[in-house]
């Protein structure tokens, strides 16, 4: 996984900051695998370069990843998303549910990222918010903000389910929420909507759809 160098841009510049934030946020959001020790040490780095009080909100993650057995972190880590619908990661999920929609969506994803000269990860679905988050950071901060900034609620209804299930991983994903322009009351009205009520569904004529990308194996691809 690719760095973004803090010192490429002044510190202050705020696509910078975003940058640097969607970098350490796409690592803490990442799977905990052996790995995970060399991440912890790279977002420390990026952290020393963000500004307060986003920064403190990346260090709450961080705090919680290192006090925690490797084991006890997977484990978590898959019962937080794996396991819990309203706490997917896959954005598409709830703009689209599981309708014949989805599949027309995780291309545009797919192919934003060919757009902007780089193919999308075989390991992951394109619309995984880890990928977009290191893409924004890393290949195109403009074409990777307006993916983030169209699915502003879903990352909303995100951050939502985690803070109430007391996740570690809350202050991550509101410190992304910081870097995006502030949700309007609609938006926060559907994306409580979306909380309560779930995805769209689509039970008739559903075709199923082959990824682009395959997603994490052993995972669901919702």
């Amino acid at each position: 996984m690719k760095l973004l160098s803090p010192f490429r841009d002044r510190v202050g510049n705020r696509t910078i900051q975003d940058r640097l934030v969607w970098q350490a946020a796409s690592l803490l959001l990442a799977y905990p695998d052996d790995e995970l020790a060399t991440r912890l040490d790279n977002v420390d780095e990026l952290i020393s370069h963000i500004d307060r009080p986003v920064a403190a909100l990346l260090e709450r993650t961080v705090v919680a990843l290192r006090t925690r057995e490797p084991m006890a972190a997977a484990m978590d880590y898959v019962a937080t998303f794996d396991m819990r619908r309203r706490a997917t990661m896959y954005l598409t999920y709830w703009t689209a549910g599981d309708t014949r929609n989805r599949g027309r969506e995780m291309l545009e994803f797919a192919t934003a990222y060919r757009e902007a000269g780089v193919q999308p990860p075989r390991s992951e679905a394109p619309d995984h918010l880890p990928v977009v988050l290191e893409f924004a950071a890393t290949v195109d901060p403009a074409v990777g903000r307006r993916l983030l900034t169209e699915h502003r609620v879903p990352i909303d209804v995100l951050r939502g389910a985690l803070a109430d299930a007391g996740s570690p991983y809350e202050p991550t994903v509101a410190a992304v929420c910081a870097t995006l322009p502030v949700a309007t009351d609609q938006e926060v009205r559907r994306a409580q909507r979306l909380a309560k009520a779930g995805p769209p569904a689509e039970s008739v004529g559903l075709q199923p759809f082959q990824l682009t990308v395959p997603p994490r194996k052993g995972t669901s691809s919702v």
